[in-house]
């Protein structure tokens, strides 16, 4: 893949126990630069996040950060980034990755990784964008999710189409390349006015 697409990639502020998580987050920055893409994520250099951005960078991909101004008043945020912007808010950092972004993928995390994968799962349902979200299933880390969002299915609280909407896969590359070519078909324009 040669066209460049932005991908916001959501992950932990943590490594986590497995190494297979830091090797995920790793291959996934490298094949950024390989493909000739973007990164855009959280703009912090703990855990899997800082492992995600060394990598993207070291590929020769241009890194573009959104964080909060409490989390860089901590010193948390990565200084050798393509691009770093410090919001005030949470829901601005949100927005302004989701409006870079031709993509998302998540890896392993915790809350805030689930709750920034949900939301823009939603926004998708309900229509403020039309760009593809991947999953990306290291080392079973979500099988627990994913068996969950097929009970939500089974119960009739998410219908197959809106489940259908998660990219989930165990291969980075090749979760990304299905991301990147649902990207190429995603032409509606954004419209995040209402959130």
């Amino acid at each position: 893949m040669t066209n460049k697409l932005s991908l916001c990639v959501y992950c932990g502020s943590r490594t986590g126990t497995e190494p297979a998580y830091t090797q995920a987050a790793h291959e996934v920055g490298t094949l950024i630069g390989r493909f000739g893409w973007q990164l855009v994520y959280g703009g912090g250099r703990a855990g899997l996040m800082g492992v995600l951005a060394e990598a993207a960078l070291a590929a020769g991909a241009g890194v573009v950060g959104v964080i909060p101004a409490t989390l860089m008043a901590r010193e948390l945020g990565h200084p050798g980034l393509s691009e770093l912007h410090v919001v005030e808010t949470m829901h601005q950092r949100k927005q302004m990755m989701a409006e870079r972004a031709d993509a998302f993928l998540a890896l392993p995390g915790g809350i805030g990784t689930f709750e920034e994968l949900f939301e823009v799962w939603t926004w998708r349902q309900l229509g403020y964008h039309d760009k593809p979200l991947g999953l990306l299933n290291v080392a079973g880390y979500y099988d627990g999710l994913v068996a969950f969002m097929e009970q939500t299915e089974r119960h009739g609280f998410v219908a197959p189409a809106q489940r259908e909407l998660l990219q989930v896969d165990s291969s980075a590359e090749a979760l990304m390349d299905r991301l990147g070519g649902l990207a190429r078909l995603a032409t509606a324009p954004d419209d995040y006015r209402l959130i």
